[in-house]
């Protein structure tokens, strides 16, 4: 039977079904029920902007969004938005998805953590960025119902400190490879949480750089 989270029809497709298991088997408790919220969440936001949106892509893009955060698709030297979004071409590339449709869902993984660029885009990219800032961020949390909030929660908790162990498990996806911080949100992540970690600063590295002037 179909599932409806706060009017919201979970997609239940083969595909949809097959990437719900294998982002439960592969990530932890607390980033799959993330991801779960964050489709509701992205859902919501598309239906109350009148917005003409995929919901097996958009559902895709929630569900792998946080897949390079994971030790299975963690490459060594590439960002966990872009580990992440590889993974989900290459699972839908494997159900014959059209290369557009692929494209859509790899942009909006890619960059869900780049404010001011995503939501000028495609539904699939605006919405899994708008899904993200809600569930991490709390952006437009007023602009949900209170029975919105609560039937999404209830069926996917946050649990006990969400926010602070949310950063946690960013830190531990990315310490690894700190150079891939460099201009984006998850410089701050790391220093909160690596005393040994230096951010890199933009206009040093043009000072630095091997141009005369």
């Amino acid at each position: 039977m179909a599932e409806t989270i706060a009017g919201i029809h979970i997609p239940d497709s083969a595909i949809a079904r097959a990437a719900t298991q294998l982002v439960r088997d592969t990530e932890d408790d607390l980033l799959y029920h993330h991801s779960r919220r964050v489709f509701c969440w992205a859902a919501l936001t598309g239906e109350r902007r009148g917005l003409d949106f995929d919901p097996e892509l958009l559902y895709l893009g929630a569900m792998f969004h946080d897949m390079g955060l994971t030790k299975t698709y963690s490459s060594r030297d590439l960002r966990f938005e872009v580990d992440g979004a590889n993974a989900a071409r290459e699972f839908m590339r494997g159900y014959g998805v059209a290369e557009r449709d692929i494209e859509d869902v790899w942009t909006a993984i890619a960059l869900h953590t780049t404010p001011g660029i995503p939501e000028h885009m495609r539904p699939t990219v605006a919405l899994v960025t708008a899904g993200v800032e809600m569930d991490v961020l709390g952006i437009a949390y007023n602009d949900f119902t209170h029975g919105q909030r609560e039937h999404v929660c209830k069926c996917h908790p946050r649990g006990l400190n969400f926010k602070e162990n949310i950063i946690d498990h960013f830190a531990d996806g990315i310490r690894h490879k700190p150079l891939t911080t460099f201009g984006n949100v998850k410089a701050d992540v790391l220093e909160l949480k690596d005393p040994g970690y230096q951010r890199m600063n933009f206009c040093s590295i043009i000072r630095g750089s091997a141009w005369p002037s």
